[in-house]
């Protein structure tokens, strides 16, 4: 018998309109403790997560143990409680290079085919993509569906990454090489290659770093406390999480967050995709 969380993401999977039955394939059903769902063959594969409530940002204690540089002490601060009201669904893995040659091939994408260094596209994860590169994919992603796919909020992201931890990695306050791809110099790793979080997600923790909908903004003071992106006239920066491949451990901190020019490109950038649910009469977040 599902417990109350996963009653909760299977009733707002179901009044989604999406058959969740014929979408659940035996694999993802076994390895992934939510619902999945995927609108169409070349789309992501998107988890549902449930309401809820958990701590944005990370303890002094955290930064000082993990040598965290001091310009982070204001940026991952102060910490602060997130409450996210309604079921939304995340892609499983970030958006891969065959998610993103399929758009181009269907038209869309601005016909742009991003580098690979040729590490090898297919379930590799895109890469040298800006953040206007996101917002065409997202657009032909859209379109494609009849849903409105959206870059996930910073909140979204960090509440999905935990999956209900505290810890300073959702696998727990130590990292090795077992558990992601980072402080490397071999480049990424097909999606997947490491044990997902809690809720099923991969790859939160290095591989590509992602951007997100948020501006940046050099504290948490005055954020958000309902899970919605934090804009600004002024977004030059948007903000990037999860670290890439070869970061140092410290650096792919749940908790770690950077802006980055909304016109880079490089190796270590890539995105996955978000999209909100209509919500249930009865769905609830969680006290």
């Amino acid at each position: 018998m599902p417990g109350p969380m996963l009653r909760t993401a299977l009733r707002a999977c179901a009044f989604a309109g999406v058959v969740c039955a014929v979408l659940l394939a035996e694999e993802a059903r076994a390895k992934s403790p939510l619902p999945v769902v995927q609108d169409c063959t070349d789309c992501p594969e998107m988890v549902v997560l449930p309401p809820g409530r958990f701590v944005m940002g990370s303890s002094q204690r955290e930064r000082r143990e993990l040598g965290v540089p001091a310009l982070f002490d204001r940026m991952e601060s102060p910490q602060h409680r997130v409450r996210i009201a309604r079921s939304f669904a995340i892609s499983r893995y970030s958006v891969t290079f065959a998610q993103w040659d399929a758009c181009v091939t269907a038209g869309g994408c601005d016909g742009y085919r991003p580098s690979d260094e040729g590490w090898g596209r297919g379930t590799r994860p895109v890469i040298h993509v800006n953040w206007a590169d996101t917002q065409s994919y997202l657009r032909w992603l859209s379109e494609r569906t009849g849903r409105s796919y959206r870059l996930p909020s910073e909140a979204e992201w960090e509440y999905a990454a935990r999956a209900g931890t505290r810890t300073y990695y959702y696998f727990g306050n130590r990292i090795d090489h077992s558990r992601a791809n980072y402080d490397s110099s071999g480049g990424t790793k097909p999606v997947g290659s490491f044990a997902p979080n809690a809720y099923g997600l991969y790859d939160m923790t290095g591989n590509v770093a992602q951007w997100v909908q948020d501006c940046h903004h050099e504290s948490y003071e005055a954020a958000p406390s309902d899970g919605s992106a934090w804009l600004a006239d002024d977004c030059r920066l948007r903000n990037v999480r999860g670290g890439a491949w070869s970061l140092h451990g410290w650096s792919v901190r749940t908790a770690q967050r950077i802006g980055d020019p909304v016109a880079m490109r490089n190796s270590h950038l890539g995105f996955r995709v978000a999209v909100d649910l209509p919500a249930a009469k009865d769905q609830r977040t969680p006290r």
